[in-house]
């Protein structure tokens, strides 16, 4: 299987020097995991090279016959302002160092600086380029409402604006190597964008999912990096960690928020280096894997308590897909009733029940703490204590409760009155009357439903209606 190369774009390294960008290319592979190189030796090819190959970065030597690197950098920023530009000299020149960068390179280096810095600099160059082609791929997605492989998100069911919006966002970041945060409450379904971001990353390797809740920090750092033979007592072989397993792939970690303070300084280095030693080991890996992470905690409550570490979190924010709760993509109910009752009478070997016509407003009611795993549950429930041809609302309405006994929507002031910022109060005639108009609007127009909601009898609300 080939691997993927990374970046997406291609490097471009011009130095007269053939040694010296063997070597340059040997640093940028093996410590840097940079693998989408191009060697330039003559720099009357430079610009060819440009117009032929999709180049996202140049590290341009200064010193070069034919065409110096200051010349060719005034080409380049001129004709291809996309590309960054790294300047790489022999001399530590500062009057040059500061004229290169007002001529718009990106950053300037001295060739005898040590390796890890000048990985560090070639990280943020290509950093900053994906950052920039993200944005325009977003940009150019939402303007023209676009969703380039609408099969990939099949899995997903929904007509939801806010959700096309992800999808959109989704497939603009996806090919790139920075962590992707996903939030959201539990049930949203954070395991299948997971397994979305893996698909249209393109990505050859696995999707490996480590659930790191209740892990402490021993049994973590064995987990993803794995241990030699004699780590420690019982070790008595090799064991592959999950970052190894999910090599050219994606590592999804979930409840990414209940991870301890020591686990988290790991994952941290480890997103900041892209290596890791096996416990037992002194030999560095690289890792190749794309880190997916997801929870359903508020890390910003978190990292106030002192409870997730700052600098995790922003490294983690690279990318962030926050998924919405049921309540607030009501009208994905018909489609995910429809999807449920099909899948439920499939696992159960029954036939597709018809769902009374006021089901779906009957669900719409309701708050679903649980989200769209609750509302499959309740499906299933149903699905397999039917018999006949209609599908029965009283299992739905067993399991939703009377509307006093729904769990409440978090809301900034939860107890307010609503007539506290009124300067004139409704009669208690007019009050009753916007209740039932209400009630009617939200039942669209069903009086079962309208009265459970007004906590009064259908008959009670029948009167007042007439």
């Amino acid at each position: 299987m080939e691997a993927k190369l990374y970046p997406s774009f291609g490097v471009l390294l011009v130095d007269d020097e053939l040694p010296w960008l063997r070597s340059l290319s040997l640093t940028l592979e093996g410590p840097g995991g940079i693998t989408h190189l191009l060697q330039c030796a003559d720099s009357r090819k430079v610009m060819s090279m440009l117009e032929q190959n999709h180049i996202g970065l140049v590290l341009l030597d200064l010193t070069m016959p034919h065409i110096s690197g200051e010349d060719l950098l005034e080409q380049i920023v001129t004709e291809y302002p996309q590309v960054r530009v790294i300047i790489l000299s022999g001399m530590n020149q500062l009057e040059t160092a500061v004229h290169c960068m007002r001529s718009g390179a990106f950053d300037y280096f001295v060739k005898t600086v040590e390796e890890e810095r000048l990985v560090d600099g070639v990280r943020r160059a290509i950093r900053m380029v994906e950052l920039e082609s993200e944005n325009r791929a977003i940009r150019q997605r939402f303007f023209d409402d676009q969703i380039d492989a609408p099969e990939v998100f099949a899995s997903i069911v929904t007509n939801n604006a806010a959700m096309r919006a992800r999808f959109q966002y989704l497939e603009a970041v996806a090919p790139s190597r920075q962590p992707i945060l996903i939030t959201g409450e539990s049930g949203v379904g954070k395991e299948l964008i997971a397994q979305v971001i893996h698909t249209i990353s393109g990505n050859n390797g696995s999707l490996i999912s480590v659930n790191v809740a209740g892990l402490d920090d021993n049994v973590f750092a064995d987990t993803l990096f794995g241990h030699v033979r004699g780590a420690f007592t019982g070790a008595d072989s090799v064991r592959k960690g999950m970052i190894e397993r999910a090599a050219g792939g994606t590592l999804f970690l979930d409840e990414i928020g209940d991870l301890n303070r020591a686990s988290q300084v790991k994952l941290l280095r480890l997103l900041q280096d892209g290596e890791y030693y096996p416990l037992g080991s002194d030999q560095p890996k690289q890792m190749t894997a794309r880190v997916v992470v997801a929870t359903h905690a508020d890390l910003d409550a978190k990292m106030a308590a002192g409870e997730f570490r700052r600098d995790l979190y922003y490294r983690l924010y690279s990318h962030h897909v926050h998924l919405p709760p049921l309540r607030e993509r009501k009208d994905d109910l018909p489609l995910l009733l429809e999807h449920f009752l099909a899948e439920a009478a499939t696992s159960l070997g029954k036939n597709k029940p018809t769902p009374p016509g006021e089901l779906a407003v009957l669900l719409s009611t309701y708050n679903f703490p649980g989200n769209i795993r609750e509302l499959e549950a309740m499906v299933y429930d149903a699905v397999s204590l039917h018999h006949g041809k209609t599908l029965s609302m009283q299992n739905f309405l067993k399991r939703i409760g009377a509307p006093d006994d729904q769990p409440s929507v978090k809301q900034s002031h939860p107890a307010e009155n609503p007539f506290t910022r009124l300067d004139d109060l409704p009669t208690l005639q007019q009050a009753g009357k916007m209740l039932v108009d209400e009630a009617m609007q939200r039942s669209s127009g069903n009086q079962s439903i309208a009265a459970r909601l007004l906590g009064i009898s259908q008959p009670a609300l029948s009167k007042r209606l007439k």
